[in-house]
């Protein structure tokens, strides 16, 4: 008997089989969406300036970071406060691999960045998979705190670890961005740099977003939900929860490692103190506020958390209380770590699935305009 995997015409929201509602893309909206995304994408490096565009670059990079937090502590519902020590080994391991061999720092001169990308990922997931025997053995609360002790040993090691990481205030250069020889922070008479390091960090978001799509809809991503919803139930009906909280981590390791390794190509410095407690916190807030348990949730808390210093300082102009100054009192970065827990605890009890739930429901009122039902 052949099951019908279209929906019938006139019906396009009806699913009539679960291959059709769990294809990437299963509407023509969104197939419509997907493609006008890409084309305002392709074409916005033409119609913003440098810094824009730089600051755009961070966001998509932030979000392939938020995506790897997403998958372990939305899908997989294991709460990790340690993202900032995964960015951190990924960052120093490009570093290191595409480092000057005759600097002051470790280096290898392997500038090229099909080879210090994957690196990068590759040990912070092994430092997940390492990490990873302790969820098996804790959850909730106690996880937390396991994982917010890595970011203390992580924070220190770096600082110490000078012949790596350069020392506190001195820091190193970040990775080179070439691929086979060719740098891609040359500016040609059409082409910026920024233009050409847009580009780049929005190709490496998409595929970054399909990838983590596809494993959400997978075998591995409904085991994921599983042992978020009801472990103890997910283990009964035979899911191998220390294998796949294992995967869980390493994956949103590897994610974390590739997100540092490109953190500071932006900037072209990596300082030993970039990767402490709040730059977790921050991570966090970008899962939280974009909506956990969605991988467009997670890319639209990045932009959010993200684009938020930038917001402020526009707002400044409008709020004369707020002051530039870090040593006056209240500044911007003041503001900006309290809109932090403000913004988290207000999405928690009044919108818990984030900034993703208000669009779900903007848009089912959309649908069912003009009854109320």
């Amino acid at each position: 008997m052949t099951v019908a995997t279209k929906a019938p015409r006139g019906r396009p929201l009806l699913f009539t089989s679960y291959p059709s509602e769990m294809s990437l893309f299963p509407t023509t909206t969104r197939k419509v969406a997907f493609g006008v995304l890409l084309a305002v994408t392709a074409l916005l490096p033409f119609l913003l300036a440098d810094a824009e565009l730089q600051l755009l670059a961070t966001c998509c990079i932030a979000a392939i970071g938020a995506i790897g937090l997403g998958l372990v502590t939305g899908y997989a519902g294991q709460v990790s406060l340690g993202h900032a020590f995964f960015l951190g080994i990924g960052a120093y391991t490009a570093s290191v691999i595409s480092g000057d061999p005759d600097g002051r720092t470790v280096g290898y001169g392997v500038t090229n960045i099909l080879v210090w990308l994957p690196a990068a990922g590759l040990v912070a997931g092994l430092f997940g998979v390492i990490v990873a025997p302790l969820a098996t053995r804790l959850r909730g609360l106690y996880l937390a705190i396991v994982t917010l002790g890595l970011v203390f040993i992580g924070q220190h090691v770096f600082n110490e670890w000078a012949s790596v990481t350069g020392g506190v205030g001195v820091g190193r250069p970040a990775p080179t961005l070439e691929i086979f020889g060719y740098s891609l922070f040359t500016t040609s008479a059409s082409v910026t740099r920024d233009q050409k390091l847009f580009w780049l960090m929005a190709a490496l978001l998409l595929v970054f977003a399909l990838a983590a799509r596809n494993l959400a809809r997978s075998r591995v991503g409904r085991a994921f939900t599983a042992i978020r919803d009801r472990d103890i139930a997910a283990g009964v009906i035979g899911v191998n929860l220390a294998r796949y909280k294992t995967i869980a981590f390493a994956v949103s390791s590897f994610y974390a490692g590739c997100a540092g390794a490109l953190l500071f190509t932006v900037t072209g410095y990596i300082e030993p103190t970039s990767f402490s407690l709040l730059l977790s916190v921050q991570y966090i807030a970008m899962v939280l506020i974009g909506g956990a348990g969605t991988i467009s949730g997670a890319i639209a808390g990045a932009f959010f958390i993200t684009l938020l210093p930038r917001i402020i300082r526009e707002l400044q102009a409008f709020l004369p209380f707020i002051s530039t100054d870090a040593n006056e009192v209240p500044n911007v970065l003041q503001v900006e770590s309290i809109l932090y827990g403000v913004l988290i605890i207000v999405f928690l009890i009044f919108e818990p699935r984030g900034l993703f739930g208000l669009w779900v429901r903007a848009r089912n009122y959309w649908k069912s305009w003009p009854f109320s039902y």
